[in-house]
């Protein structure tokens, strides 16, 4: 009997190819800059580990979030990418991702981000289409506000608050000020190395008449501005620790973290734009990690 040779599925491998392009474009990997504080929200408010339910839909919820608004970003500045000699070649502008592609993954995610918020809890449900608003919004802020950047970083400080409110249920009692601390410091975050990255887009913001902080008051403004809000970042963060009384792992966290802030805002100058990428991927991401890592050891010795 000669033997069955399975041959290959064209239709299987081509929609893998396009949801692998489609990941690379909205740098899925790059999740973890928030979904660090989505669980800081939730164990800060679960006093420890938060419930198998809670953490699972709240993961989902935080990846199709950020799948959400990142599809949506680059559907609604594929006309700008493309005249931007550092975004020229985004699967989004020369084609290899369709308009049908992405409005498919920008539907499903808002099912999937819709099913989580309804199986948390009422209150998470309730404040679903508000958080829906930033997600699809925070894309068109460039076009008309140098503020853009803390739009972006509200946007993303909901993550922390979202965690919050899927354990405790609630958002606008006395006990939910850590909820809009972390909210406020993940916000100044978010907008400060926000503003670092847009200096490198400086000359092309200007050309097409787009609002950053750097294209309209200048790089060395932008990365003063930046340092600023990590400044106040740490801050903030510092306050929380004391209002919740957290203990030794968190303060080493907190100082390890602004050790890398401040590396961060040293390797970044006005003269020299060459090292952004590594201030923003790498360094960031250690940061989200460092503080969650802090925070949870804090509550469980």
């Amino acid at each position: 009997m000669a033997n069955s040779i399975t041959r290959p599925n064209p239709k299987a491998n081509s929609l893998l190819a396009k949801v692998k392009t489609f990941l690379e474009l909205i740098k899925f990997e790059h999740t973890i800059f928030a979904l660090p504080f989505a669980y800081l929200g939730m164990v800060l408010a679960a006093g420890g580990l938060p419930t198998f339910h809670q953490f699972f839909w709240v993961t989902m919820a935080m990846a199709s979030a950020r799948t959400l608004a990142f599809a949506v970003n680059r559907l609604v500045d594929r006309r700008y990418d493309a005249t931007n000699p550092r975004t020229a070649r985004r699967p989004s502008v020369t084609g290899e991702i369709s308009l049908q592609v992405m409005l498919g993954f920008v539907g499903l995610s808002l099912l999937v981000l819709g099913i989580s918020a309804a199986l948390l809890n009422p209150l998470t449900l309730m404040l679903f289409p508000g958080a829906v608003v930033f997600l699809l919004g925070y894309s068109y802020t460039k076009r008309f506000t140098s503020l853009c950047h803390w739009v972006l970083g509200f946007t993303d400080g909901l993550a922390p608050m979202g965690g919050w409110v899927a354990v405790r249920g609630s958002l606008f009692t006395p006990d939910d000020l850590p909820a809009w601390l972390l909210m406020f410091a993940v916000t100044l975050w978010i907008a400060g190395f926000d503003v670092i990255y847009a200096c490198q887009d400086v000359e092309h913001d200007r050309k097409e008449k787009l609002f950053s902080w750097p294209s309209r008051n200048g790089i060395a403004s932008g990365l003063f501005v930046a340092k600023a809000n990590h400044v106040l970042t740490v801050l903030i963060f510092a306050v929380l620790g004391l209002v919740l009384g957290l203990g030794w792992p968190y303060w080493i966290g907190l100082v390890i973290a602004a050790g890398l802030l401040i590396y961060e805002n040293a390797i970044v100058k006005p003269n020299d734009l060459s090292r952004i990428n590594v201030a923003f991927f790498n360094i960031n991401s250690y940061i989200a990690v460092t503080l969650f890592v802090g925070t949870f050891l804090a509550l469980l010795i």
